[in-house]
């Protein structure tokens, strides 16, 4: 099955929380990456997505680097619109 990954980026006015982050985030510019499958046997191309990670940036400390961390995505397109920013594409939610 062909999977293919998407990147886009959200930004967050407000430092904010998910479920499966240590801690809050803060405010700035996060690339979210989405990885979707082609859903075979259908007359029509589709696919679902089958992952959603978001990229949290490096921390001043020395020797660190960034981490990706899987996300729910209704949960981040919730927290994007309390926060008043851009919305996150919809889509079939893994």
């Amino acid at each position: 099955m062909a999977t293919r990954t998407t990147e886009t980026t959200v930004t967050f006015r407000h430092p904010f929380m998910l479920t499966t982050l240590d801690g809050p985030q803060p405010a700035g510019t996060y690339t979210v990456e989405t990885d979707e499958e082609e859903i075979p046997d259908l007359s029509f191309a589709a696919s679902r997505r089958t992952a959603t990670m978001l990229r949290l940036p490096a921390t001043s400390m020395p020797g660190s680097r960034s981490e990706i961390v899987a996300v729910d995505p209704l949960e981040l397109a919730a927290a994007l619109e309390a926060d008043g920013a851009q919305p996150f594409p919809s889509g079939d939610a893994s």
